[in-house]
């Protein structure tokens, strides 16, 4: 049965892709499906992708809510069909392939997925089933002695915290201020993720605005108390409405060693009875681990740790996974141990010669102190003797468990049996949780690094790339980011953009970095650990906590001012920082580096999707860079295609306006000039090269450097565009059409200026007269780079006081809206109501209203010259 139903339909251009993600990604969320919003973002990322960029139709996308899960369907307006025979296999491409996997997405990620075809539409629809869960439901666990009960402190206090619906907190109980030290009147009124510490792995975690929103939710995460630590919590979210209809939601929380206390329990299968015995054993797993066991791989282990301390009656307890090569083990869980700062931290399985040395076989050591670096974890903790004994599935080391004292000689081979008969018992369900664990990272992955790939292709300026590339990694992938550039080869790498997920620590770490020297530009694929800027700030942790207690040395010395490497700074980047090299085109363009706070460690999943990101990182910023430098040569060249400035001349007003179309990355074919030929003579010339470009350029530059050497070897005008016409036809395959207006003016004794102008295929100039009206200044011949023998002579045209002689390209006659054009007509009309104007203002005038005309930005060049006689008398 549909429950509920959201469509939405996307215009085929690229930018629909992004949009229909983020309509599936608030659709399923806003129904409480975060646990399949990455699969189905994926599928609908691909589907869209093949409809609106391949098919190059608009597509629709229908969402439906039913109770067995959501069923997707993508259909566009390309019904291609294809009827496979019976013997066939249905191919549907490589993997490998940039496009075609949408439907090899379906199949590896969709529980039930198919296509349908209707004569005018294609669809392909896919279902997502929900995960089996138990919401609501009343349990009951086994009696358990009182040793196997959880453990809490001699007082459970649950903090009750009311958010509403803006995610403003508007009650906070007594318990709440118990555990975290703020006082209600504190906090009433402040939005929640002020003091919620969330976690923010990809695909391991809803975010707290979206959990906030949910009907129901229940996990981990961590409250800054007034005290500036982390509290961890486990919390209960439950979204009600008060009689008005408005919403809040209810937050239950406890510290998260007793989440037993709001812990919801599994549903089991309903149990037949006839089938039970009262002799039936209790499942060992159960008895070890507690009912009901913890539904995901944090909680599983933090759990299998505290018993197996209690089991042991030790001070501390500690579990770490192996890596797929089995060749180092990872920090997942600990209790007693100073493991929050140290959480992915790895150590070898070998660890030494012998038995002793390595995880894969249980072992016992008396006291540490004998035997120094037998378990790197412990070093420094003031622990003597310890048990560890392997966790295997198959016969494949998975991990490690551990528990130890104190004191010395607390254990024997007996403890060591207990501890590897529990050990055995949860090894299966802590592989399963975790390849779970994995395969949900690994689907957040793939989501996230579509949003990057979108976000990265969306811009080509060079300064957007830097923020986004730190964007996308603080803090979803580090707590801090720094990109070196490197201009070129020779040149050093450059510290160019700094982001913490603190905005007042960025500062403070832009100064430390700038007194480590920049990591080397190595082009080694993968993350390598950079250890400076970690032993940087200790050393500057050490000298500031040394002048705070007056023991610089120097008790007189005054502490210079600034920003400084401070304490809160020097723990930023006090913890494991891996540099990731920006390689494109066979070039290291620069190094991201990633850093986490004081002793904290990146887990193995992290550093291969910031590999990943920094590739499509590195292509988008060498993009950008090369956008950068055309479009910085196009601009230096269009610059030389015009003369750096007009000259004065006596008698005369010249105005020129040019706007080139378009964002400056192409080189236009119109251009100007004025210049003076001889003693009290002056050229002027305006033309427009057919096309754009290189070729198109090379045609501005030869005509409007060779004006100036022909009309200054005393050559008349039809002389002079002769020989220009011959140098065009000369270029051969780069030739191309010319239009141009050149003319000679020489001013006259008597006010006027004396004009002889060749028009050869461009509009025609316009001559403005005191009384108003406007007339064409020369008549129309043939244009130039089409034959090769022109015929062509000059007129003469004498400019009045008060005269005025307008010049433009074709960019302002041909400025259109729609089926309207402005043209020599009402170029004119323009034109007329500029008597008594100045030649400044004649143009200013023509330009605005040629803007005004269309509303459209100008999709050619537009040259204006403007050239006016004053009246004897001052204007």
């Amino acid at each position: 049965m549909i429950t509920a139903r959201a469509a939405a339909s996307f215009e085929p251009v690229g930018r629909s892709v992004a949009s229909a993600r983020s309509f599936v990604r608030d659709t399923l969320q806003g129904w409480g499906f975060a646990d399949i919003v990455d699969d189905a973002v994926v599928l609908t990322s691909e589907l869209v992708t093949n409809a609106v960029v391949h098919a190059g139709t608009s597509a629709d996308v229908l969402c439906l809510r039913s109770d067995e899960g959501v069923r997707i369907e993508v259909a566009d307006r390309y019904p291609e069909r294809e009827i496979p025979l019976q013997a066939t296999a249905v191919n549907m491409g490589s993997p490998d392939r940039e496009g075609g996997r949408g439907l090899q997405l379906c199949a590896a990620l969709a529980g039930r997925w198919g296509v349908e075809y209707i004569p005018t539409h294609k669809t392909v629809w896919f279902q997502l089933d929900l995960p089996a869960r138990a919401v609501g439901t009343r349990a009951a666990g086994p009696a358990l002695p009182a040793d196997l009960l959880p453990l809490a402190d001699s007082r459970v206090r649950v903090a009750v915290v009311q958010v509403d619906r803006t995610g403003h907190i508007s009650a906070w109980n007594e318990d709440a201020e118990e555990l975290f030290g703020y006082p209600a009147e504190q906090v009433t009124g402040k939005p929640l993720t002020d003091l919620a510490a969330w976690p923010h792995t990809p695909g391991t975690s809803t975010g707290i605005a979206e959990a906030l929103r949910l009907s129901r939710w229940e996990g981990s995460y961590g409250i800054r108390a007034a005290t500036g630590r982390v509290t961890p919590v486990y919390a209960s979210h439950l979204r009600v409405r008060d009689t008005g209809g408005e919403p809040s939601t209810v937050c239950l929380l406890v510290r998260d060693h007793e989440r037993a206390v709001l812990q919801t329990p599994l549903r089991g299968p309903a149990s037949d009875s006839s089938s039970g015995s009262e002799g039936q054993n209790t499942d060992p797993f159960e008895v070890f681990i507690g009912s009901p066991a913890p539904d995901d791989l944090d909680g599983l282990l933090q759990r299998t740790v505290e018993r197996a301390r209690d089991m042991l009656d030790g001070d501390s307890a500690f579990l770490l996974l192996a890596t797929d090569d089995e060749t180092e083990l990872e920090v997942r869980a600990s209790t007693g141990l100073p493991s929050a700062r140290q959480r992915f931290a790895r150590v070898p399985v070998e660890a030494g010669p012998g038995r002793y040395g390595s995880a894969r076989m249980p072992a016992v050591h008396d006291d540490l102190t004998a035997v120094p670096g037998a378990v790197p974890l412990l070093n420094g903790t003031g622990m003597r003797s310890v048990v560890t004994v392997p966790l295997k599935v198959e016969g494949r080391l998975t991990g490690s468990l551990g528990v130890a004292a104190e004191a010395p000689a607390r254990y024997s081979n007996e403890e060591a049996l207990r501890l590897q008969f529990a050990a055995d018992r949860i090894a299966l369900a802590v592989e399963s949780a975790r390849l779970g664990e994995l395969e949900r990272l690994r689907r957040g992955s793939l989501s996230f690094l579509v949003e990057a790939s979108d976000l990265l292709a969306g811009t080509l300026d060079r300064d957007q790339t830097l923020a986004l590339m730190a964007q996308m990694t603080v803090p979803t992938l580090a707590t801090w980011c720094a990109v070196y550039t490197i201009a070129d080869q020779a040149s050093e790498p450059y510290l160019s953009y700094v982001l913490h997920e603190d905005e007042e620590l960025i500062d403070g770490i832009k100064y430390l970095l700038s007194k480590v020297p920049a990591p080397d530009p190595v082009p080694t694929p993968g993350a390598r650990v950079w250890t400076a800027p970690a032993e940087v700030a200790h050393q500057a942790a050490l000298r500031s906590s040394m002048r705070s207690l007056g023991l610089s040395g120097s008790p007189t010395r005054q502490v210079t001012p600034g920003i400084g490497p401070t304490l809160a700074t020097a723990s930023a980047v006090g913890g494991e920082t891996v540099v990731l090299p920006l390689v494109a085109r066979n070039r290291v363009i620069g190094m991201l580096t990633l850093g986490k706070p004081t002793d904290e460690h990146f887990r193995q999943e992290i550093l291969e999707l910031a590999e990943d990101l920094s590739r499509r990182a590195a292509l988008a910023l060498d993009n950008a860079r090369l956008y950068s430098e055309r479009t910085a040569i196009s601009q230096s060249l269009q610059r030389s295609l015009l003369p750096p400035e007009l000259p004065e001349i006596e008698g005369v007003e010249v105005e020129v306006i040019y706007r080139a179309a378009g964002e400056g990355n192409e080189v236009g074919g119109d251009f100007y000039d004025v210049f003076p030929i001889r003693d009290g003579a002056y050229g002027f010339a305006i033309g427009d090269v057919c096309g754009t470009g290189p070729n198109a350029a090379a045609v501005t530059g030869l005509a409007r450097h060779a004006l100036r050497l022909l009309a200054r070897e005393g050559l008349t005008g039809p002389t002079v565009l002769e020989r220009l016409n011959s140098a065009i036809l000369d270029e051969g395959a780069r030739s191309r059409f010319l239009t141009l207006l050149y003319g000679e003016m020489r001013p006259q004794e008597d006010g006027s200026a004396e004009l002889k102008v060749v028009c050869a295929g461009h509009p025609l100039p316009l001559r403005l007269r005191q009384d108003g009206t406007v007339e064409p200044a020369a008549e129309p011949q043939p244009l130039l780079g089409v034959i090769e023998d022109l015929e062509l002579y000059e007129q003469t045209v004498t400019l009045d006081p008060g005269d005025v002689l307008l010049c433009v390209t074709d960019g302002v006659t041909e400025r259109r809206e729609g089926a309207r054009m402005l043209g020599d007509d009402g170029l004119a009309d323009v034109l007329t109501t500029c008597t008594g104007l100045t030649a400044g203002a004649v143009a200013a005038r023509i330009m605005r209203a040629v803007e005004r005309f269309a509303s459209d930005a100008p999709s050619d060049d537009m040259a204006i010259l403007a050239m006016r006689v004053p009246g004897l008398h001052k204007d």
